[in-house]
Protein backbone atom coordinates (compact mmCIF):
# COMPACT_ATOMS: atom_id res chain seq x y z
CA UNK A 1 0.00 0.00 0.00
CA UNK A 2 1.77 3.24 -0.93
CA UNK A 3 0.43 6.77 -0.68
CA UNK A 4 1.07 9.84 -2.33
CA UNK A 5 3.16 12.11 -0.52
CA UNK A 6 1.27 14.97 1.84
CA UNK A 7 0.82 18.41 1.00
CA UNK A 8 2.68 20.84 3.37
CA UNK A 9 0.62 21.61 6.29
CA UNK A 10 0.08 25.11 5.45
CA UNK A 11 -1.61 23.95 1.79
CA UNK A 12 -4.76 22.12 1.54
CA UNK A 13 -4.17 18.53 0.17
CA UNK A 14 -5.05 18.02 -3.58
CA UNK A 15 -7.50 15.91 -4.89
CA UNK A 16 -5.15 13.43 -5.67
CA UNK A 17 -3.57 13.46 -2.38
CA UNK A 18 -7.35 12.88 -1.18
CA UNK A 19 -8.06 10.22 -3.68
CA UNK A 20 -4.87 8.53 -2.58
CA UNK A 21 -5.30 8.24 1.09
CA UNK A 22 -9.12 7.34 0.95
CA UNK A 23 -8.22 4.06 -1.15
CA UNK A 24 -5.69 3.22 1.54
CA UNK A 25 -7.94 3.43 4.00
CA UNK A 26 -10.22 1.36 2.42
CA UNK A 27 -7.33 -1.24 1.50
CA UNK A 28 -6.18 -0.98 5.40
CA UNK A 29 -9.70 -1.65 6.46
CA UNK A 30 -10.46 -4.88 4.02
CA UNK A 31 -6.89 -5.74 5.24
CA UNK A 32 -8.01 -4.75 9.02
CA UNK A 33 -11.59 -7.31 8.13
CA UNK A 34 -9.02 -10.00 7.47
CA UNK A 35 -10.07 -10.80 4.23
CA UNK A 36 -8.80 -14.04 2.67
CA UNK A 37 -7.57 -15.07 5.96
CA UNK A 38 -8.82 -17.56 9.05
CA UNK A 39 -11.13 -15.01 10.21
CA UNK A 40 -14.20 -14.03 7.55
CA UNK A 41 -15.76 -10.43 7.90
CA UNK A 42 -18.28 -11.49 10.67
CA UNK A 43 -15.91 -12.91 12.97
CA UNK A 44 -14.21 -10.32 15.54
CA UNK A 45 -10.81 -9.41 15.08
CA UNK A 46 -8.15 -11.25 17.76
CA UNK A 47 -7.85 -9.21 20.89
CA UNK A 48 -5.03 -7.25 22.00
CA UNK A 49 -1.92 -9.83 23.31
CA UNK A 50 0.02 -8.63 26.75
CA UNK A 51 3.14 -7.00 26.69
CA UNK A 52 5.92 -9.33 27.81
CA UNK A 53 9.51 -8.25 28.64
CA UNK A 54 10.27 -10.37 25.69
CA UNK A 55 8.70 -7.94 23.25
CA UNK A 56 11.01 -5.93 21.13
CA UNK A 57 10.40 -3.36 18.64
CA UNK A 58 10.09 -4.14 15.66
CA UNK A 59 12.29 -1.35 13.38
CA UNK A 60 14.56 -0.43 16.92
CA UNK A 61 15.00 -3.80 18.24
CA UNK A 62 15.03 -2.77 22.17
CA UNK A 63 12.99 -3.67 24.71
CA UNK A 64 9.26 -2.18 24.53
CA UNK A 65 10.22 -0.97 28.85
CA UNK A 66 13.54 0.94 28.03
CA UNK A 67 10.80 3.27 26.21
CA UNK A 68 8.40 5.78 27.48
CA UNK A 69 5.12 6.54 25.87
CA UNK A 70 2.72 4.68 24.22
CA UNK A 71 3.35 1.18 22.36
CA UNK A 72 2.03 -0.57 19.45
CA UNK A 73 0.94 -4.16 18.11
CA UNK A 74 0.06 -5.29 15.05
CA UNK A 75 -1.39 -8.26 14.52
CA UNK A 76 -1.00 -10.59 11.46
CA UNK A 77 -2.94 -13.40 9.81
CA UNK A 78 0.47 -16.00 9.26
CA UNK A 79 2.14 -14.95 12.51
CA UNK A 80 1.28 -15.87 16.10
CA UNK A 81 2.65 -13.50 17.88
CA UNK A 82 2.85 -9.43 17.65
CA UNK A 83 4.58 -7.17 15.84
CA UNK A 84 5.53 -4.50 18.17
CA UNK A 85 6.15 -1.07 18.25
CA UNK A 86 8.28 1.90 20.44
CA UNK A 87 6.29 4.36 18.94
CA UNK A 88 3.08 4.93 17.63
CA UNK A 89 4.81 6.41 14.65
CA UNK A 90 6.31 3.13 13.35
CA UNK A 91 3.13 1.65 13.60
CA UNK A 92 1.84 3.86 11.07
CA UNK A 93 4.81 3.76 8.71
CA UNK A 94 4.35 -0.06 8.99
CA UNK A 95 1.35 0.13 7.64
CA UNK A 96 2.65 2.46 4.58
CA UNK A 97 5.73 1.12 3.18
CA UNK A 98 5.07 -1.52 0.33
CA UNK A 99 7.16 -4.06 1.90
CA UNK A 100 6.08 -4.60 4.84
CA UNK A 101 3.10 -7.77 5.52
CA UNK A 102 -0.09 -6.67 4.27
CA UNK A 103 -1.88 -9.68 6.41
CA UNK A 104 -3.52 -7.40 8.90
CA UNK A 105 -6.18 -8.14 11.16
CA UNK A 106 -5.57 -5.80 14.11
CA UNK A 107 -3.64 -2.85 15.45
CA UNK A 108 -3.60 -1.50 19.33
CA UNK A 109 -1.71 0.90 20.64
CA UNK A 110 -1.88 1.99 24.34
CA UNK A 111 -4.66 5.08 25.34
CA UNK A 112 -2.42 7.86 26.98
CA UNK A 113 -5.74 8.74 28.68
CA UNK A 114 -4.72 6.55 31.15
CA UNK A 115 -0.77 7.59 30.93
CA UNK A 116 0.93 7.99 34.78
CA UNK A 117 3.09 10.31 35.81
CA UNK A 118 6.07 8.34 34.28
CA UNK A 119 4.45 8.33 30.75
CA UNK A 120 2.93 5.06 30.30
CA UNK A 121 0.01 3.55 30.04
CA UNK A 122 -1.38 0.54 32.09
CA UNK A 123 -0.91 -3.13 30.18
CA UNK A 124 -4.45 -2.86 30.13
CA UNK A 125 -4.88 0.20 28.00
CA UNK A 126 -5.04 -0.94 24.50
CA UNK A 127 -7.25 0.69 22.25
CA UNK A 128 -8.04 -0.19 18.49
CA UNK A 129 -5.70 1.70 16.27
CA UNK A 130 -8.24 2.84 13.90
CA UNK A 131 -10.81 4.62 16.45
CA UNK A 132 -8.53 6.55 18.25
CA UNK A 133 -7.67 10.15 18.15
CA UNK A 134 -3.99 10.95 17.50
CA UNK A 135 -2.44 14.45 19.07
CA UNK A 136 0.66 14.66 16.35
CA UNK A 137 3.20 17.80 16.74
CA UNK A 138 2.84 18.47 20.54
CA UNK A 139 5.60 19.75 22.36
CA UNK A 140 5.52 15.98 24.40
CA UNK A 141 8.42 13.71 23.37
CA UNK A 142 7.86 9.96 23.34
CA UNK A 143 9.63 6.52 22.42
CA UNK A 144 12.94 6.93 21.21
CA UNK A 145 13.56 10.18 22.52
CA UNK A 146 11.58 12.02 19.37
CA UNK A 147 8.12 13.46 19.17
CA UNK A 148 5.45 10.79 18.50
CA UNK A 149 1.69 10.82 17.72
CA UNK A 150 -0.01 9.76 21.12
CA UNK A 151 -3.30 7.77 20.87
CA UNK A 152 -6.33 8.63 22.86
CA UNK A 153 -9.59 6.29 23.02
CA UNK A 154 -11.06 9.76 24.18
CA UNK A 155 -11.47 12.78 22.60
CA UNK A 156 -11.78 14.86 25.24
CA UNK A 157 -8.92 13.72 26.46
CA UNK A 158 -6.50 14.62 23.75
CA UNK A 159 -8.20 17.73 23.78
CA UNK A 160 -7.09 18.93 27.18
CA UNK A 161 -3.58 16.83 26.28
CA UNK A 162 -3.33 19.22 23.38
CA UNK A 163 -4.07 22.37 25.21
CA UNK A 164 -1.47 22.07 27.50
CA UNK A 165 1.33 20.92 25.34
CA UNK A 166 -0.24 22.16 21.98
CA UNK A 167 -0.23 20.03 18.51
CA UNK A 168 -3.34 18.96 16.84
CA UNK A 169 -5.96 16.04 16.74
CA UNK A 170 -6.50 13.88 13.41
CA UNK A 171 -7.94 10.58 13.23
CA UNK A 172 -6.31 7.33 11.94
CA UNK A 173 -7.60 7.60 8.35
CA UNK A 174 -6.12 11.02 8.33
CA UNK A 175 -2.53 11.11 9.70
CA UNK A 176 -0.34 12.30 7.57
CA UNK A 177 2.29 10.56 5.75
CA UNK A 178 5.23 13.00 6.23
CA UNK A 179 4.40 13.27 9.65
CA UNK A 180 5.06 9.78 9.72
CA UNK A 181 7.75 9.16 7.47
CA UNK A 182 10.14 12.06 7.90
CA UNK A 183 13.11 11.13 10.09
CA UNK A 184 12.55 11.93 14.07
CA UNK A 185 13.67 15.07 15.69
CA UNK A 186 16.11 13.69 18.17
CA UNK A 187 18.14 16.77 18.79
CA UNK A 188 16.89 18.40 22.08
CA UNK A 189 14.58 21.54 22.07
CA UNK A 190 13.44 23.71 24.86
CA UNK A 191 9.98 23.29 24.15
CA UNK A 192 10.04 19.06 24.21
CA UNK A 193 9.81 17.45 27.18
CA UNK A 194 8.65 14.01 28.06
CA UNK A 195 4.99 12.73 28.07
CA UNK A 196 5.23 11.76 32.23
CA UNK A 197 6.36 15.73 32.70
CA UNK A 198 3.24 17.76 33.82
CA UNK A 199 1.02 15.36 30.96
Amino acid sequence: MTFAHQAPASSPPSGALRLALAGAALGLAALLAGCGGRQDASSPPPTPVAMTDEAVGHYCGMNLYEHIGPKGQILLRDRDVPVWFSTIREVFAYTILPEEPKTVLAIYVQDMGRAGADGNPPADAWIDATTAHYLIESGAVGGMGAPDALPFARLEDARAFAERHGGRIVSFQNMPEDYVLRAPELAPRADLEPVGVSS
